[in-house]
């Protein structure tokens, strides 16, 4: 049947299995495979596989783990599957500030499935990790090209880690300098919350400076906060809002005058691809989200890459080891006296790295410019539809375009109807529509939502996203009470917020479950 032609609605029920977890569906002896024996050759030489392991390392009792046979799990797993509104069969332009784009198949096949990517070991010697020490080298050479700056490190394992990582670059540049005053870090209400929270870890009190109308704070703010013991400044540029600040290098310039370097946090540069670039900007350092920008998946705390790039004068600083090549072999070079070490294990998440690589060979530099003007066409596009919504408003930056997203507010809707951005963010479920952002807290903007649509959704699909939103609105001005009992379609159809704060109820573990439940 298909959705609706003139309302664009489709109708939608989410499946529902009263599944057990999996630990109860264990019985003693069933088994998915049964493994074969190692040859007595094999085990002439190998040994039993134990008896090298140190005692103090082995287990005293063979781990728990639940003894099922394999079309049980393959069907169990099908059954959560059916409960989950994953990006497959989902439109993710309401998950705000993740840039949810969608990573072709054939990237997740090279480096998900294919045997030369998954029987490789970071600890194999160099000469047997050619082809993907080859791909580190020219990625960095790519991104190099793509923000101007000189040196890249695709070692850390998120964006956060790359900017705690350029945080620790900033704080080891001012020691050689013998600069110890220096312990105060500038970052802007709007850019994301690591670019406070990562330098506070790495020890820096931070400054965070709030918007004024336009969306970013005014120069004079910032050259208030700056002094002699600023070490660097941390901004998102475009900010979190989707207002791009014109300004940003006359902030790296006045940055510069006390000494400070600027940190670019480009998880928000979708839109910007080969059209503006770190480097014109001033800045010393910067990083992209590998999962976000160019099209790995979006990992969260999962298999997520965070690219860093540094100019020349900070290069001596970045984490070992260094994918190098000598003009006939690639290597990974430790030799880096002033580095600040590692920031995680081996060289970094080495299939991220290739889907990226797959997805920038794919587009090449005219692809990667027009998968950025579709971008922000796409988000001008559905603000125009959105702005037509009853309830909606958007602050800041009257009359000015955005580029990739946009912050809106439900604050008009809740003043006329008592909906706010809860109630509308789960009613959007019985739609058959993923669920969107609402805010980084605090929530400066009020009832907020934040969506994205990138480049990755067609013109029906972002038509499809503002009709549910436009429905809903509509649903409140004419029977909240719907909205206040959503979702309906959904497995859940109320989640108890207090219940999922209480530590007593939370089981992230099968033992802590068993705990909760009185069964141990």
């Amino acid at each position: 049947m298909g959705r609706n032609k003139e309302t664009l609605l489709r109708k939608f029920h989410q499946a529902r299995w009263d599944e057990e977890i999996i630990f109860e569906m264990s019985v003693p002896g069933e088994r998915g495979i049964l493994v074969p024996k190692a040859e007595q050759a094999i085990c002439a030489e190998a040994g039993d596989g134990v008896s090298a392991i140190p005692e103090s390392l082995r287990r005293r009792q063979p781990p728990a783990l639940p003894e099922v046979g394999q079309m049980r799990v393959l069907r169990h797993f099908m059954r959560l599957s059916q409960e989950t509104m994953g990006a497959d069969v989902t439109i993710d332009i309401g998950e705000g500030t993740c840039t949810m784009k969608y990573s072709p198949k054939v990237q997740e096949h090279l480096a998900a499935r294919h045997p030369g990517m998954t029987e490789i070991h970071p600890l194999q010697d160099d000469d047997t990790l050619q082809g993907i020490l080859e791909v580190y080298y020219k990625m960095e050479r790519f991104l190099k090209e793509i923000s101007g700056l000189d040196y890249f490190c695709l070692q850390p394992s998120s964006g956060s880690q790359a900017i705690y990582t350029n945080a620790c670059i900033i704080r080891a540049y001012h020691a050689s300098r013998g600069d110890r005053e220096r312990n105060e870090i500038i970052t802007t209400m709007f850019s994301h919350p690591v670019d406070a929270a990562a330098p506070a870890t790495a020890g820096y009190k931070v400054i965070t400076l709030m918007p004024g109308e336009n969306g970013y704070p005014d120069m004079g703010a910032l050259k208030g906060a700056l002094s002699k013991h600023t070490a660097g400044i941390f901004i998102t540029n475009p900010e979190d809002t989707g207002i791009y600040n014109p300004e940003i290098d006359d902030y790296v310039r006045a940055a510069h005058e006390v000494g400070a370097l600027c940190s670019y946090d480009q998880a928000n540069a979708n839109g910007l691809l080969g059209i503006a670039r770190a480097k014109e900007a001033g800045f010393d350092l910067c990083h992209f989200n590998i999962h976000k920008t160019f099209s790995a998946p979006h990992g969260c705390m999962g298999p997520a890459m965070g690219a860093l790039g540094v100019t020349k004068e900070l290069a001596k600083f970045l984490p070992v080891p260094r994918v190098e090549f000598d003009g006939k072999r690639y290597y990974l070079d430790y030799n880096r006296p002033e580095s600040i070490g590692r920031v995680r294990s081996f060289f970094g998440n080495a299939p991220l790295a290739l889907k990226a690589y797959a997805w920038i060979m794919q587009h090449g530099a005219d692809g990667l410019r027009e998968a950025a003007e579709v971008s922000v066409l796409n988000n001008n596009y559905l603000e125009k539809k959105i702005r037509e919504i009853p309830g909606v408003v958007v602050w800041y930056a009257q009359g000015k375009r955005r580029l990739e997203q946009v912050r809106y507010s439900w604050e008009k809707l809740t003043e006329e109807t008592g909906v706010g951005s809860d109630q509308v963010e789960r009613r959007m479920v019985d739609y058959g529509v993923q669920h969107y952002f609402q805010s980084h807290h605090p929530m400066v903007v009020p009832e907020p939502f934040t969506l994205e649509p990138c480049e990755s959704y067609s013109k029906d699909d972002i038509d499809e996203f503002a009709a549910v939103l436009r429905q809903i609105s509509k649903e409140a001005y004419e029977n909240s009470e719907i909205l206040f009992g959503a979702p309906h379609n959904a497995p859940i159809h109320d989640i108890p917020v207090p219940a999922i704060l209480d530590p007593e109820n939370i089981a992230t573990t099968w033992r802590q479950y068993k705990r909760i439940k009185g069964m141990q």
